[in-house]
């Protein structure tokens, strides 16, 4: 008999070896790896969201006629040896990982690979794209990939709309006043299978030695395919009409905005990248949601997120030791619980995070990895943590997003210039900063904002590289002419200690 190893996330019937396997002549082979869940520090609520949903799609496989033999093991191939060992298969096939590292794994242990459907643009066709190309932009990749999957597209062949992208329409502060008119995402009710894994997931820590952070889950996060499909509708039906125009705006009064807050089921197989688009691409032709909206929201998901895939596979192995300008610090205690801060957008994104596991794009690239550019955090332990922390966290995201676009590790492959901002930004796009004891407009002095004195230090200590770069040369000879500069710098020099020592 065949055994199917299925991953933690490729848990859907649709996916790769899985798609086409017979109940009555394969078994299906699901490991849990103690290993894995003790090797970094996990958010309670990111393991959580792992464990529970490959436990019951296990259930959903053994309800529709497969035999499963789900394992908890010291680690993957310790789980596979011990079924091959109990079952003597004729042959084990799986889908490919996403991971670089998992890929190796499979190939190690002589397991049969299909390869994958799980994304819209396998990355073999994505090096064929990127192929000859001396560089080559996210824009690109998606206009090709709108006209190759006819998404929002005329029958002409022009974009809906008139224009391939929105996205000048999709950046406005956000609104007055103490309003929230963003729908809440759903949840969902913890029941035993939740209570299990929470319980099971203390006691390997305990056991193992490792270590757990955040809140408790608590039915934020769907873990079936069902609820899953259900968050899905509730985000078209209640939540995409109001998507586009402040997709980059932050508040203190909602965590979530108008984003989906879908990309974990994606990321796991719950959902499918295809249903999802197909489900806006809808109800954008019942008219029921703008085309900025739309659009955004289908750039994000065949755009942004396919290219980040291809970028990934195409990089690696090499990409996770991309460190272009020298970072070495470590992460702030203020990021990891160790300790509080005064700066208001920090501490409100750190809450966030601690009590569900998330953070959108703006709060993730130009808080969290603002700073920690500015403050020069080594680029992988800022992957890392991201990766253990975020519920929709994986090192083929992480990677690119943290390495490239967020700390610019990379030295400009991924964007061409870095995503460095100082107060005014923050202020601009948010509410973090009527409040805050840190004055945005201030470079020197106890009360100037760490991320506007950051801000000019990092322009004035990359200076030979920035200059020469279009994008960002005119800001670096603006700091050239500031008066107080070597004032900036020194006081540099005591915020990021104060940061390092968890005081600021």
């Amino acid at each position: 008999m065949q055994t199917v190893w299925v991953l933690g996330d490729q848990l859907n019937r649709r996916i790769g070896a899985l798609a086409d396997a017979d109940p009555a002549t394969c078994r299906v082979l699901m490991v849990e790896s103690i290993a894995k869940v003790t090797s970094k520090r996990w958010h309670r609520q990111r393991a959580h969201f792992v464990i529970a949903s490959m436990r019951r799609f296990a259930d959903e496989l053994t309800d529709a006629g497969f035999t499963v033999d789900y394992r908890r093991a010291d680690s993957l191939r310790d789980g596979f040896r011990a079924h091959v060992a109990e079952f003597d298969p004729d042959e084990v096939v799986a889908t490919e990982p996403a991971s670089y590292d998992g890929l190796e794994m499979l190939r190690e242990l002589e397991v049969a690979v299909v390869r994958s459907n799980q994304f819209l643009c396998h990355y073999e066709d994505f090096a064929v794209w990127a192929d000859g190309k001396k560089s080559f932009k996210m824009e690109d990749f998606y206009r090709q990939q709108r006209k190759r999957l006819g998404y929002l597209m005329n029958d002409d062949g022009e974009p809906g709309g008139g224009r391939w992208n929105f996205d000048d329409e999709n950046r406005e502060p956000p609104p007055k006043g103490d309003a929230n008119p963003w729908a809440d995402p759903q949840t969902s009710q913890l029941d035993d299978v939740d209570r299990q894994v929470i319980t099971d997931l203390e006691a390997a820590a305990d056991e193992h030695g490792g270590e757990l952070w955040g809140a408790e889950p608590d039915g934020t996060w769907a873990t079936s395919r069902r609820a899953a499909l259900a968050r899905l509708k509730h985000f078209v039906d209640n939540v995409l009409p109001q998507f586009g125009p402040h997709e980059d705006a932050m508040v203190e009064r909602s965590w979530h905005l108008a984003h989906s807050v879908l990309s974990p089921y994606m990321n796991i197989g719950l959902l499918m990248p295809d249903e999802v688009c197909d489900a806006v691409q809808d109800a954008y032709d019942r008219g029921d949601v703008a085309i900025n909206s739309a659009e955004g929201f289908i750039r994000q998901v065949i755009g942004w997120r396919e290219y980040v895939w291809g970028v990934y596979w195409l990089w690696m192995p090499d990409y996770r030791s991309a460190n272009a300008l020298g970072a070495d610090r470590p992460l702030p205690p203020a990021f990891t619980g160790a300790a509080s801060t005064q700066m208001n957008c920090v501490s409100n994104c750190v809450e966030t995070l601690h009590d569900k596991a998330y953070n959108h794009h703006i709060q993730r690239l130009m808080v969290l990895g603002n700073l920690s550019m500015l403050h020069g955090v080594d680029p992988w332990a800022m992957t890392e943590w991201m990766w253990s922390n975020f519920i929709d966290g994986a090192e083929w995201v992480m990677l690119p997003n943290v390495i490239g676009m967020s700390q610019w590790a990379d030295g400009g492959k991924m964007a061409t210039k870095p995503y460095a901002a100082g107060g005014n930004y923050i202020d601009k796009m948010s509410d973090y900063c009527k409040p805050c004891r840190f004055d945005r407009k201030k470079r020197t002095g106890d009360d100037a904002c760490p991320f506007t004195t950051l801000y000019w230090d990092f322009l004035a200590r990359h200076h030979d590289r920035f200059v020469k770069n279009p994008r960002i040369a005119r800001q670096v000879r603006a700091s050239e002419k500031l008066s107080d500069l070597p004032a900036v710098r020194e006081r540099a020099v005591e915020v990021r200690r104060l940061l390092d020592s968890g005081e600021l």
